[in-house]
């Protein structure tokens, strides 16, 4: 027993001294790691208790590490961080860029998320930030029915194998917006979606190509944005909280000089 307990004591000894042999051919540095969660737009200045210090192997250190949270100067999470990861730099980006993505709009708990493409005199000039609230325009040429009787369409009749009149019509209103993107090149950064918003804008140049816009929607709403995209042409409008919502009749040649 007594032998069996000396052995068992040597072979602890060795395996400790092992492992101090191996830590002492490494370089230990500290990090910052995360320790809660720290949800996405944090500010750097408020990680606070959120992250610590702890001592690693360089080795598994990730590069743009950070091991004090003023390098990160006044920057915010561009995305969630979890408990466990080592704090990196490229995970932080300008306050002006996180709320370009969208990616701190509060969007309401059972909403879809869809994006049409858009030209930018569609996009109120492709002046247009997330959270803001749009009014959604539907407007669709005149299409064929093939029709047998006469049927009444948005309120006018058509005749057997008649058409449609061209129409326009309000189909949504303060629609929340929660990303914006380019899908080219700008004239003028200073007047696109990632800076300004359509009540700030000075005058200048239009982006030169189409805006893909990503609105929060209920299903049937999703369902008549995307109709009208396939079928029809989309135009947004900035709605202020203070815009009438009331219903709107449909307008057509024949109602919009009256």
């Amino acid at each position: 027993m007594a032998l069996a307990l000396v052995g068992t004591l040597a072979i602890v000894t060795y395996v400790r001294g092992a492992d101090d042999r191996a830590q002492a051919g490494e370089k230990i540095v500290k990090v910052l790691t995360v320790k809660t969660t720290v949800p996405a737009g944090t500010a750097a200045k408020d990680l606070g208790a959120s992250v610590a210090l702890e001592s690693i192997s360089r080795k598994v250190m990730a590069d743009g590490a950070v091991t004090n949270v003023k390098s990160l100067g006044k920057k915010v999470a561009g995305t969630t961080l979890v408990a466990g990861e080592q704090v990196i730099a490229s995970r932080f980006v300008d306050k002006s860029n996180f709320s370009a993505t969208g990616a701190d709009v509060q969007v309401p708990p059972g909403l879809l998320r869809t994006t049409v493409a858009l030209d930018p005199q569609r996009v109120i000039g492709g002046v247009l930030t997330p959270g803001a609230r749009v009014a959604v325009i539907a407007s669709f040429d005149a299409f064929d029915m093939n029709n047998q009787a006469p049927i009444t369409v948005d309120g006018l009749q058509i005749q057997p194998n008649g058409k449609t009149p061209s129409a326009t019509h309000i189909i949504l209103h303060k629609a929340l917006v929660i990303n914006v993107q380019l899908t080219g090149n700008v004239n003028n950064t200073e007047n696109t979606s990632a800076a300004k918003t359509a009540d700030t804008a000075k005058p200048g140049q239009a982006p030169t190509s189409q805006l893909l816009v990503t609105l929060a929607l209920d299903g049937p709403s999703t369902e008549r944005l995307v109709f009208t995209q396939e079928f029809g042409k989309v135009w947004l409008s900035i709605e202020p909280s203070d815009a009438s919502d009331a219903p709107t009749a449909v307008e057509t040649r024949g109602t919009v000089n009256r």
